[in-house]
């Protein structure tokens, strides 16, 4: 059965609080740790997606991630932050303000909804001491690209001003319409920096995700050098399958991550695959594979 996104973050605040602590979970870090025992070098900052481990309770995840030297456990909201802010951990990209992925900023009949809902979680982030909250396109719907974005820049400028006050950046995820989710919008590089060229504010940016941009449009290092301005943050995942990021998919991690780090980018970069072997195991060796 396809992972979905969409389907596991609406189970992330259930899964929380409450679940208990699998002896095995501890067993299965502890093997992790005799395999891939490396210190890391400390020129990335890593992060990794709430929403690809869903099974494992979320405090027992938060206890994984420190012990492995990841700083961040990201698409959390409200109700986990306290969690993850006991064992030390950021929240590279918090979510919870957006409807879905397919209602965005694109179409003027979302924007009432969007932004009452927006302002309402930009202060909530901002107290929690976090800086970035994502947001989407949505979907085309039969829309032109120039439509979609003179929608999205008359919807967004409602919210800047609020994201600069609290200093918060409102960050768009760049998403495939050809495999995972059809017909989303913001599915190329050009489309998102275009955006955030109208809206010309620090506080809107792009995130780029290497998975879906291999899919879409490939070049991979070269656009990210071209745009790394525009990039507030970055997420992994396989190609093809989304799956681990090691020798059983196309993409070279580690020379992507050098680049990365040429580019003199102080973001996170969050692991976003779906591991098909052990979870922890596989969540330190993407860290591994990316600590450059």
């Amino acid at each position: 059965m396809k992972s979905n996104r969409r389907d596991a973050v609406k189970k992330m605040a259930g899964l929380a609080v409450g679940m208990p602590v699998a002896e095995s979970l501890r067993e299965h870090m502890e093997a992790t740790n005799r395999v891939l025992g490396a210190e890391l070098k400390g020129r990335i900052n890593h992060s990794v997606c709430r929403w690809c481990y869903g099974k494992i309770p979320f405090e027992e995840l938060c206890k994984a991630a420190k012990e492995m030297g990841i700083k961040s456990i990201e698409l959390t909201g409200p109700e986990e932050w306290p969690i993850q802010k006991k064992y030390g951990l950021d929240c590279a990209m918090p979510w919870g303000a957006n409807k879905n992925l397919s209602d965005g900023f694109n179409d003027p009949k979302f924007h009432d909804e969007l932004v009452a809902s927006y302002e309402a979680h930009i202060p909530k982030v901002a107290a929690a001491g976090y800086k970035n909250l994502i947001c989407f396109s949505g979907n085309r719907r039969g829309m032109s690209d120039e439509q979609g974005l003179e929608n999205s820049v008359k919807g967004l400028q409602r919210l800047i001003k609020t994201a600069e006050k609290h200093k918060v950046t409102l960050v768009m995820e760049l998403l495939n319409s050809k495999v995972d989710h059809k017909d989303y919008m913001c599915d190329h590089t050009a489309w998102g920096v275009e955006l955030c060229k109208r809206l010309g504010s620090e506080n809107f940016k792009l995130l780029y995700d290497i998975y879906h941009m291999q899919i879409m449009e490939g070049d991979i290092i070269r656009t990210i050098k071209d745009n790394i301005q525009y990039i507030a943050h970055i997420h992994t995942g396989g190609v093809p399958g989304r799956n681990e990021i090691d020798e059983t998919q196309e993409l070279y991690y580690p020379t992507i991550m050098k680049a990365i780090v040429d580019t003199g980018y102080k973001g996170y970069v969050g692991q976003e695959f779906i591991p098909k072997r052990d979870p922890l195991t596989s969540l330190k060796q993407g860290v591994q594979i990316c600590d450059v």
